[in-house]
């Protein structure tokens, strides 16, 4: 059993539900939820997975200042992680934009953490949407996840502000490119509200790709080496990364220990 944090309006369970995951959802704000007040029982979950809130962090944000973190930044970040620690389940997933904090450190002991990004369109989608993903798990290997490095995004990012927009794409259009069914509705929900709530969401190639790869973890041996990087990309012979991008998201990674967008290590959170 899956217990799905900050799920809106389920788009990131979808895929977990198609991959064979029975998918609890928490409370969630959009429906009047509170996760501050939520708590579980311990070992009752396999897994978590869920993207906390972090508008402070994405590049579309033009507040966004670089002038370090705050307690009220990480805030959903710090729910997240407290709602592992209490539930200890065997594996978790987090979901966030690329510009948010590393927070390896914070997670509870006894985790193994994987950090990549991934680019929905290298999972089937025709949109361009990067993501950072933290893979914490206790035992077993990192995923594995299969990249269609090749694909070419020929539709704009589906973003939660499209629905102010006077050119927005046609609602059927919008939610088609986050991989939802035809004749997907959100009856009770303003124009913007829809909008809001679809664009927030994971889009389902990128969520069903991860499920996938989790699933596929615990069947299988991985014949080869992985990447250094942590993008669960295969290698082989003397190469210790999959390319160049790669090596370049290494070397970023590295520089970020000495920005604001680097490892988070000294906050307490209960």
């Amino acid at each position: 059993m899956v217990l799905s944090l900050f799920p809106g309006v389920g788009l990131f369970d979808r895929g977990f539900e198609d991959s064979g995951f029975c998918v609890v959802r928490g409370p969630d704000l959009i429906f009047g939820g509170d996760v501050r007040k939520f708590h579980v029982p311990a070992c009752h979950f396999t897994g978590i997975i869920g993207g906390p809130p972090c508008q402070r962090f994405s590049m579309a944000n033009r507040d966004r200042s670089r002038d370090g973190h705050s307690a009220a930044d990480l805030e959903m970040i710090l729910e997240y992680l407290r709602i592992v620690n209490e539930a200890q389940p065997d594996w978790f997933l987090m979901e966030n934009v690329s510009g948010s904090p590393v927070v390896t450190e914070l997670v509870s002991e006894g985790y193994w953490v994987q950090l990549f990004t991934l680019d929905a369109s290298h999972c089937g989608s025709e949109q361009h949407r990067l993501r950072k993903f933290h893979f914490g798990f206790r035992e077993g290997r990192e995923l594995v996840i299969k990249r269609d490095a090749a694909a070419s995004q020929s539709q704009p990012t589906c973003l939660a502000s499209e629905g102010k927009r006077a050119g927005r794409r046609p609602w059927a259009k919008f939610c088609e490119l986050q991989g939802l069914p035809a004749g997907y509705d959100l009856p009770g929900f303003t124009v913007m509200e829809k909008y809001r709530a679809v664009g927030n969401g994971v889009p389902y190639p990128l969520a069903f790709a991860l499920a996938q790869a989790i699933v596929a973890r615990d069947r299988a041996v991985t014949p080869h080496r992985v990447c250094e990087c942590g993008c669960g990309q295969f290698v082989t012979g003397r190469a210790v990364t999959a390319g160049v991008a790669c090596r370049k998201r290494m070397q970023r990674e590295r520089d970020a220990w000495r920005t604001d967008t680097g490892p988070v290590t000294q906050m307490e959170f209960d």
